[in-house]
């Protein structure tokens, strides 16, 4: 779910970007998260300031994030990202953070995604370089045609959603769309989340064309343990971070090479910086080092991109079997309750059916006996009394999720190993 209210549908066309700050092109460093946390305003804390330092400590240096999911325009389901919003949004992670981007689930889409997949190459080639364009296709509406006539305007990429589209893979047209990518050396972004049915064919399709690029979206939680077993000899297949669990990142880094995990936030559902503190959190949980997180963040995507194999693979950093704190277990289950309700309360998100599982987690938060946990406790209790307050505030407080997020992104990522 996203962490800022949808624009409407009038602000979609043809924005320009807002200016940009110049402060901000001279930080080399990844700035510390923009308004979710600076909107958070009084019931702001120690600890929730604390995410911003903690997601530039964990950041590459010399900045190279990208995105790997974003989307621009208008989706059926109303929600909707401008140029301008998602470049700001790419801001509060670095002055020089990309993203790739493809259209959503369109009103417009007909015929070919056409006119959507020409917006996006617009925006695109507005946004200073900091955009990659993908075309999206309709495997029943002359998708090798699309993807053509899109490549041959700069696209970079191919966008495929099966849930969406209602299509699947054991299909000629699907096989045409990977010839298609082979042949132009791009990858293809397909989602895996939730929605799915078994997605079998799909390993079979990417194992008859193992020299396309392949990210599989949302943590490819639709199916994340097929993919790992039968896709782990694959040379370049990818998982992308953009999902609401961190178990399922965690996960990821116990079942596949972190060479091959990139970054993804699937802004406007998402939010960058949101999805950048989940992946740098399991990613430094998993052990990786500063120029290992890099790659995660943006590194491997980058050369992907470039047309190049991604990073060699190395063997998973997590062992299948990892000691649990209960305390800390406890509380990221109620918070996954909480999550539950909210979502469960829309479209849109709605934060008081979240209320009783964050109360459950502040609950078990206050044990006289917290043992290692203590410090990790104390600090998720921070940020959820921050997020209480919000929330009480304003029943549709976006920072209060994002503190919500953060909370479960911590109980499911500790002890950090120590540098």
């Amino acid at each position: 779910m996203g962490l800022r209210p949808a624009l409407g549908p009038a602000d979609v066309a043809g924005r320009r970007p807002a200016p940009r700050d110049p402060r901000r092109q001279r930080q080399g460093r990844l700035r510390p998260s923009g308004r979710p946390l600076t909107a958070a305003g009084p019931p702001e804390s120690a600890a929730v300031a604390s995410l911003g330092a903690e997601l530039e400590a964990l950041g590459p240096p010399g900045g190279g994030i990208i995105d790997a999911h974003t989307h621009l325009g208008l989706d059926e389901d109303g929600r909707s990202l401008d140029l301008a919003s998602l470049l700001r949004q790419l801001d509060e992670v670095g002055p020089d953070a990309a993203a790739c981007v493809f259209a959503l689930h369109d009103p417009q889409r007909h015929p070919a995604y056409r006119a959507p997949n020409d917006r996006i190459l617009a925006w695109a080639a507005e946004s200073g370089g900091r955009l990659f364009p993908y075309c999206r296709l309709d495997p029943a509406d002359d998708p090798v045609g699309e993807a053509q006539r899109c490549l041959g305007l700069g696209a970079r990429g191919i966008k495929l959603h099966p849930r969406a589209q209602a299509f699947g893979f054991g299909n000629a047209a699907a096989e045409a769309i990977f010839e298609v990518a082979r042949d132009a050396g791009v990858p293809i972004l397909i989602h895996a989340g939730r929605g799915m049915p078994r997605m079998d064919p799909l390993a079979d399709l990417a194992l008859r064309f193992p020299e396309v690029a392949l990210v599989l979206a949302h943590a490819a939680i639709a199916d994340q343990g097929m993919f790992a077993s039968r896709l782990a000899g694959h040379p370049a297949v990818l998982y992308d971070t953009s999902t609401l669990s961190p178990a399922d990142v965690v996960e990821l880094f116990a079942r596949v090479p972190a060479e091959r995990i990139v970054f993804a936030s699937d802004a406007p559902y998402g939010q960058p910086d949101a999805g950048l503190f989940l992946t740098l959190r399991a990613a430094a949980y998993a052990g990786l080092d500063a120029g290992e997180r890099a790659l995660v963040a943006g590194g491997t995507m980058r050369a992907v991109l470039e047309g190049g194999p991604p990073p060699s693979a190395t063997a998973p950093r997590l062992a299948p079997d990892r000691l649990v704190n209960g305390r800390l277990a406890r509380v990221g289950t109620y918070l996954a309750m909480a999550f539950g309700g909210a979502m469960g309360a829309g479209p849109p998100l709605r934060l008081p059916p979240a209320m009783p599982g964050v109360v459950l987690a502040r609950a078990a938060c206050r044990d006289p006996d917290p043992g290692a946990a203590g410090p990790a406790l104390e600090r998720v209790d921070g940020l959820l009394a921050a997020a209480e307050q919000l929330a009480a505030a304003d029943a549709d407080s976006m920072p209060a999720f994002f503190l919500l997020r953060a909370a479960a992104v911590i109980a499911a990522t500790e002890p950090l190993p120590q540098p």
